[in-house]
């Protein structure tokens, strides 16, 4: 399994926006079939337009074929209009204990 971080800067006064797209986003990750297990979406509490989706993948190749996918060029086209610059990402997998 591995975890992306998708970062997003929103445009001041379309937070709510950006939420309620989520939901559908999710959803469309998810029914994708590139391997999405879950997705959070978490606000920064000092700057409320910054936020981290934060995706399970069964693996990096799942990941790696949706970001070259149409499904994930329609999300990101539904989301630039109130998005500032452009999104960024980390991988992220589990540290093993020594």
């Amino acid at each position: 399994m591995i975890n992306i971080g998708l970062y997003y800067t929103v445009k001041p006064g379309f937070e709510r926006e950006f939420e309620s797209r989520f939901n559908e986003a999710v959803l469309a990750i998810k029914n994708s079939g590139f391997g999405c297990i879950d997705a959070r979406l978490y606000k920064d509490v000092e700057k409320q337009n910054e936020y981290l989706l934060y995706t399970e993948w069964k693996d990096n190749d799942g990941f790696r074929n949706f970001i070259k996918s149409e499904a994930y060029r329609k999300t990101v086209e539904a989301g630039r209009s109130i998005i500032e610059g452009v999104p960024r990402h980390r991988m992220f997998t589990e540290s093993k204990q020594l």
